[in-house]
């Protein structure tokens, strides 16, 4: 029996080596990180709604909002949810990773970022969702003119990041938290915040079914002030995936895709550079071209008049055996 070497080789992904400085529980099942520079210096900059590609002790690479004020040019931090029914990533940050490690990471990138030029936001969280949503807080100082309202949705108080913070005096008025038990029936209703669309940008962060709600709930909204983002890389795996063909239309070559493996993960397996950011079907960097053959729609973004000709490679598969893409 082999086993994963904790620490293995850096990822090409993650050419910074960061220094864990300090390690602290946020809620029953949740770690906040901080990461410095191991000599002190500043770290590269980075905006509202950013992530970080960390490469975890075993060796797997994951992506992590970061939720701290991006005016701190000293520190990243990461907000970690240990999933036991995950494949591994987050229970090995949390569980192996000590204070003092050194930790391979990549630079930032945005594909959530904030519309900073907008006079009203309303954002949406669910569980670990409030991770980048509460990084955007915190960039509004006290010179701020936005007027924003969060409306965060948790299991119960104990499984609540940031709960303390944002419990504040100073933000009475402005933060729900609804806990449901683990109830749906005990759901909080958005209806009455999405009913009426206008100039406000909404941003939503969370569970698939969450998200999926509020992208039902927001269709007569102008789609350009609905902004999602989902920690669900490749969009996981459903019971009824099959394997099939993609094929390039450009140059005929063909690749299977398997189950749990997503089209841009095999484009790149083959030496196909396509970009691509969140990889999660919310931002649109991927958004390819469909040819023909009928696909199974995964993301967050595509319209219904879009889906007969465009697909996102990063979470969207095929219902037939054989998609071909405009690549």
């Amino acid at each position: 029996m082999t086993t994963t070497p904790l620490h293995p080789e850096p990822h090409a992904d993650t050419p910074m080596q960061l220094r864990i400085a300090r390690i602290r529980d946020a809620a029953q099942g949740i770690r906040s990180f901080e990461f410095v520079q191991a000599d002190g210096t500043e770290l590269p900059p980075f905006t509202p709604g950013s992530h970080i590609k960390v490469q975890v002790p075993n060796g797997m690479l994951r992506k992590y909002s970061l939720c701290n004020d991006p005016a701190e040019r000293h520190r990243y931090v990461i907000t970690v949810k240990r999933d036991e029914q995950g494949q591994g990533g987050s229970k090995s940050l949390c569980d192996d990773a000590s204070e003092g490690d050194l930790i391979p990471v990549g630079l930032p990138d945005n594909a959530f970022p904030l519309q900073e030029d907008a006079k009203a936001f309303v954002f949406i969280a669910g569980g670990i969702g409030i991770t980048p949503i509460l990084s955007m807080i915190r960039s509004f100082d006290e010179l701020s003119t936005a007027k924003w309202r969060l409306y965060y949705f948790t299991r119960s108080p104990e499984s609540t990041a940031f709960l303390e913070e944002l419990q504040t005096p100073e933000l009475k008025g402005k933060v729900k938290i609804h806990h449901d038990y683990g109830d749906p029936a005990r759901a909080f209703d958005l209806w009455s915040v999405l009913e009426r669309p206008s100039d406000t940008h909404v941003y939503c962060c969370g569970p698939r079914g969450l998200m999926e709600a509020v992208r039902d709930m927001s269709g007569h909204w102008p789609a350009t002030r609905i902004h999602f983002e989902s920690f669900n890389e490749g969009g996981g795996v459903r019971a009824d995936d099959k394997p099939f063909d993609v094929v390039l239309s450009r140059s005929g070559q063909r690749y299977e895709v398997p189950v749990g493996a997503s089209i841009l993960n095999v484009l790149r397996q083959h030496g196909c550079n396509v970009p691509s950011s969140c990889e999660s079907g919310t931002c649109g960097t991927c958004r390819t071209g469909l040819v023909s053959g009928e696909a199974d729609h995964r993301d967050m973004v595509l319209m219904p008049e879009e889906m007969d000709h465009q697909v996102m490679i990063c979470v969207s598969r095929a219902k037939c055996a054989e998609l071909v893409i405009d690549l």
